[in-house]
């Protein structure tokens, strides 16, 4: 499958579509997506991350950053549909702790501050 990111408006925010394997090819455009959400004022990022089968360390990597860049701004990130292969990276890495996944894009939203 090919990498594809989009990013649309959601409920509570903004929605990041990922689509394809996310390794040290993808990551970057992954990385640089995130990042340019961000810095464009989101409040409230959901990362669907349905169409994901495999994560290695770089796309791992990719998302705690924008975590943290989200957190810097006093926002929220969180993981939507994370797939069991996934999920075990974020779960051996204990990154699932720290990031919060949800199984739909709408858990996420409901979970998010900005629906309080």
């Amino acid at each position: 499958m090919d990498f594809a990111l989009a990013t649309r408006r959601g409920r509570v925010g903004t929605v990041v579509e990922v689509a394809g394997d996310l390794d040290m090819s993808t990551t970057p455009r992954l990385r640089d997506g995130l990042l340019e959400v961000v810095e464009s004022g989101a409040r409230v990022v959901v990362v669907d991350l349905a169409a994901v089968g495999f994560m290695d360390s770089s796309g791992l990597g990719a998302l705690v950053i924008a975590y943290k860049a989200m957190r810097a701004r006093d926002g929220w990130l969180g993981l939507a549909g994370v797939q069991p292969s996934v999920r075990k990276v974020l779960s051996i890495t204990s990154v699932d702790r720290v990031i919060e996944s949800f199984d739909t894009v709408q858990d996420a939203e409901e979970a998010s501050p900005a629906a309080s």
